[in-house]
């Protein structure tokens, strides 16, 4: 994809782009930079700097694409699209976005997963799921607004990153029913697009 500029609610801009490889320093200081409290249900520890450089070669290697959304030299989101590609996975990828708190409820998570769902529709994605951890419920409200549904529960089945035994969601939607929903949620906001 293309840079794109965007303007958030509260008249902010920012870029919306693919990371690179000069990233690797600014995601690290992303990371770091949450909320223990966020960081608690992401899937690896990211305040790794190691894990950070997989994160890379795994773009590299075409498993993930990844968005930053950046302002000024700073990134402010990250969001992946894990699309599995073949077998019974191959028109199902997986969505992940975290957004720092400072941009938070100014429309920056949906603007980043629309984004992510223009690239799924071109890979011929069907369904797009999202696993959370029980006491994500503000993760969930969000996803749910972007039309996905709790599906799944298995209980007492991951562990957060202080090693609390949780219950594991896993959300679903249909891409068909994610434009709808994407549609309705952008439409209805101030939020503007620039190329």
């Amino acid at each position: 994809m293309s840079e794109k500029t965007v303007v958030l609610r509260n008249g902010r801009q920012v870029t919306i782009r693919e990371i690179r490889p000069d990233d690797t320093d600014r995601s690290f200081a992303f990371f770091s930079e949450l909320p223990e409290e966020d960081r608690r249900y992401l899937r690896v520890d990211v305040t790794r700097r190691e894990v950070v450089e997989a994160r890379s070669r795994d773009v590299d290697a075409g498993r993930v694409v990844r968005l930053v959304a950046v302002a000024g030299d700073e990134i402010i989101a990250d969001g992946s699209l894990e699309v599995a590609g073949h077998g019974w996975g191959e028109n199902i990828a997986e969505l992940r976005l975290i957004v720092a708190r400072p941009y938070q409820r100014l429309g920056m998570g949906a603007l980043l997963a629309r984004e992510l769902f223009f690239i799924a529709a071109e890979r011929k994605v069907d369904r797009v799921v999202a696993r959370v951890m029980g006491p994500q419920e503000g993760a969930r409200q969000i996803l749910r607004r972007l039309g996905f549904k709790d599906e799944f529960l298995i209980p007492a089945h991951v562990r957060d990153r202080n090693g609390n035994w949780q219950d594991l969601i896993i959300m679903r939607c249909n891409l068909e029913d994610l434009w709808v929903e994407m549609e309705g949620l952008l439409e209805g906001s101030d939020l503007r697009w620039h190329r």
